[in-house]
């Protein structure tokens, strides 16, 4: 007897077009996603590159003034650089409220056989903040023998906030600094009704004539009269600020003794019903 012979089947199943076109072309566009993104990235990159995190610590300024600190930093700097080599126990006594265990017996200042030194004044200048609540002060000193000079000091605040030496001083050179600016960027008021008002004002502002300067003054403006009278002798260049809302007039003045300054003052000036008046000078005196 003959064996069945059986017979392969076919299925035949119904898909959609879109899903064969999708599963077929798949491979495609996430390549092509991948590629543009590739190429976004780069782009970004090349606009806006990322900010590398520099190393700051050791420049960074202050956050915040510290008055009590700058004013320990200059103390210390000027009983530092006052001395008598006739009496070297009066400098360690005058330093003696800085010292601790982990500095040296006079701060390390060991004085020659003879001579003196003494401190005629001292500002802080400049600050920065290694750290949280550690700062370094730099303090420009007029000494009577050794001329200025400027010393960095280091101070922290404790965890019970009091001030003490983080360190040894040390002598710097000044801050960064470089020729004056003379306004190159202004350009010169060609208004002489202008220039004629802003003399009248100096002239009397100068005079401290408070009478006679109110006649050139807006409504409600308010202005400090400077201690030293003086007289105008000439006004040498009026420009224009930036924004044209103020004038810089440089002025020559002299006082009663006969010493002559140049000065520069700014005025805000405003023109009311055809007329110009001045709303300020130089400084906001309720600032």
């Amino acid at each position: 007897m003959a064996r069945e012979q059986t017979q392969p089947k076919v299925t035949i199943t119904n898909h959609r077009l879109w899903r064969i076109r999708l599963a077929r072309g798949l491979p495609r566009y996430l390549l092509c996603a991948m590629a543009l993104a590739g190429v976004a990235a780069s782009v970004r990159f090349a606009i806006a590159p990322p900010e590398r995190e520099l190393a700051t610590a050791a420049v960074r300024r202050a956050a915040a003034p510290d008055p009590a600190a700058e004013a320990y930093a200059a103390l210390f700097v000027r009983r530092y650089l006052t001395w008598n080599a006739v009496e070297p126990q009066a400098s360690l006594h005058t330093l003696e409220p800085f010292l601790g265990p982990g500095m040296e017996q006079d701060a390390g200042l060991v004085l020659p056989a003879s001579g003196e030194q003494r401190v005629e004044w001292v500002e802080v200048v400049q600050a920065r903040e290694p750290a949280s609540g550690e700062h370094v002060y730099t303090v420009v000193a007029q000494t009577d023998t050794s001329g200025l000079l400027y010393v960095t000091v280091p101070v922290s605040r404790g965890i019970d906030g009091s001030l003490a030496l983080d360190g040894y001083p040390a002598f710097v050179g000044a801050p960064a600094s470089g020729p004056a600016q003379t306004g190159a960027h202004m350009h010169e008021v060609q208004d002489p009704a202008l220039a004629t008002v802003v003399q009248r004002v100096l002239r009397n502002y100068l005079a401290a004539s408070s009478s006679e300067l109110e006649a050139d003054l807006t409504d409600g403006a308010r202005v400090s009269l400077p201690a030293l009278p003086l007289s105008l002798q000439s006004m040498r260049r009026l420009d224009w600020a930036p924004g044209e809302s103020s004038v810089l007039a440089t002025v020559q003045a002299q006082d009663r003794r006969g010493v002559q300054y140049t000065l520069a003052y700014e005025l805000n000036v405003v023109r009311e019903q055809g007329r110009w008046e001045v709303s300020a000078v130089q400084v906001d005196p309720d600032a």
